[in-house]
């Protein structure tokens, strides 16, 4: 154990000094020397805001045995902070999201039922799909992505939840993209109470935009914005978190 808490120590330290690359190998000669079950102890005890700044350092071209190991609890702790990188292109998010979520031996649904149990979740999910609002709000209202015909028309809540366990247009085999288009089917025809939060949140978003107020929109603002801490999922708050989380990367 005392091993194990300076690998912390060493991990913590590599990352606060900016070398990623230096801290992943370090996890990575552990895994090597001790087998998986000795990395999994650590990653459980090593802080999300850490444990973020490695897994969002994907890289496409090889398999990361931290993003192989992490568990949809500890990533989904991860994720609902990694907004607090300001990273406008959503680039990372996007990256990791696909990378763990759609791994080899990974169960998508655990993961994304992970991220939308805890307060943010749904947050972090419209931040994913940002670049695609007007595809998935299509993908909504009509179960295909395509926007040729769509007429500005927005469906309201009450018929999103009327329509939520609507009888799917595609099978999940055409969008299997291990992308977003395979991550919204999934939301929508199998956990479709958080497809509707993301929905809500992304609308608010594109409706701050609209006023000007960008991505310094608050969500939790009580001016006809979505309240995301008041919905069913949502139940665990940052108090629950690390203070030091909460700071600023």
């Amino acid at each position: 154990m005392n091993k194990h808490l300076a690998l912390i120590a060493q991990t913590q330290s590599l990352i606060a000094a900016g070398d990623i690359v230096g801290a992943e190998s370090a996890l990575v000669e552990l895994a090597d020397a001790e087998g998986d079950q000795a990395l999994m102890v650590v990653l459980e005890q090593l802080p999300p805001k850490d444990l973020l700044a490695v897994i969002r350092e994907y890289d496409t071209s090889r398999e990361s045995v931290v993003n192989l190991l992490v568990t949809p609890a500890q990533f989904a702790r991860a994720v609902v902070i990694e907004k607090q990188y300001k990273d406008l292109s959503r680039t990372h998010l996007r990256g990791m999201m696909n990378a763990v979520i759609f791994r080899s031996d990974a169960q998508p649904l655990e993961f994304l039922t992970a991220i939308g149990d805890l307060e943010g979740g749904s947050e972090a999910l419209a931040d994913y799909f940002a670049e695609r609002w007007a595809r998935v709000e299509a993908f909504a209202r009509t179960g295909t992505f395509d926007t040729v015909e769509e007429d500005g028309e927005i469906v309201s809540e009450d018929t999103l939840r009327a329509q939520a366990y609507a009888r799917p247009k595609l099978d999940q085999d055409e969008v299997a993209d291990q992308d977003w288009m395979e991550l919204a089917w999934l939301l929508r025809y199998e956990i479709p109470d958080l497809f509707i939060e993301t929905l809500l949140v992304l609308r608010a978003k594109a409706r701050a935009h609209d006023l000007g107020l960008g991505d310094e929109f608050d969500t939790e603002e009580d001016d006809g914005k979505v309240e995301t801490s008041a919905t069913d999922r949502g139940r665990i708050t940052q108090a629950s978190l690390d203070p030091d989380e909460e700071q600023a990367i």
